[in-house]
């Protein structure tokens, strides 16, 4: 009829979600995202062992940082003094590297044994590498009874504090990691949140790390003088 407008039918259509005209729905504990919940660390699981790996690396460039603004102070403080007296060396100090120096070598002989499942063999080796370690403390020491005895200490002149300076900072370091061998060496890893050989792993970084430090900081005592 003129003048009427047609209204079209609007049919709803009702779409039964759980009928065949739907997509395939996952089963529940199936290959959908219950596999990947699956893969995911649970809370209260073991951490992942890269966040120890990134803890030693901060230490390290912190420690790093540390030692290198004070041989930038040695030097600078080295070309500008003029009551700069140099520090004989104490020949025990060399005795001293050669320790610090097998006891990287033992270290890693340790840790070769426990890559072959030689527990017994690690933890000698392990021990002979906490032994020499203090066993540099030690002989650090007696250093510095020898140059107290010559009558050289800190507030001498400024050669003698540099040299207290480096190898009390370095000492206090080294004694950390001593204290880390000897961890790795009482610590049952049966339940530790670390396996034993992650955390022989991370423990030789520092290590090899102070035994380095010790090398750059004994030539820049003897070249320094």
């Amino acid at each position: 009829m003129p003048g009427t407008t047609a209204v079209p039918d609007i049919e709803l259509v009702v779409e039964d979600i759980g009928g065949g005209g739907g997509g395939p729905t996952a089963p529940s504990g199936g290959s959908g995202d219950g596999d990947d919940g699956n893969k995911r660390r649970r809370p209260g699981g073991p951490p992942s062992p890269n966040r120890y790996y990134t803890g030693i690396a901060l230490g390290i460039v912190s420690i790093l940082m540390f030692f290198m603004a004070l041989a930038s102070a040695f030097l600078v403080r080295r070309g500008t003094s003029g009551d700069w007296i140099p520090v004989h060396l104490p020949a025990v100090l060399w005795l001293n590297t050669l320790a610090l120096i097998a006891s990287s070598f033992t270290l890693e002989r340790a840790r070769r044994s426990l890559s072959r499942l030689n527990l017994s063999g690690f933890r000698k080796l392990w021990t002979i590498t906490t032994a020499l370690g203090a066993l540099f403390l030690i002989g650090q020491l007696v250093a510095w009874r020898q140059l107290v005895a010559q009558g050289v200490f800190m507030a001498s002149n400024p050669a003698s504090s540099f040299f207290y300076i480096f190898t009390a900072a370095h000492g206090l370091h080294l004694l950390g990691g001593v204290g880390a061998l000897l961890y790795v060496l009482v610590r049952k890893f049966d339940k530790a949140s670390i396996a034993l050989p992650t955390a022989a792993e991370i423990a030789s970084y520092y290590w090899h790390f102070m035994d380095g430090l010790w090398i750059f900081l004994l030539a820049l005592l003897y070249l320094g003088k």
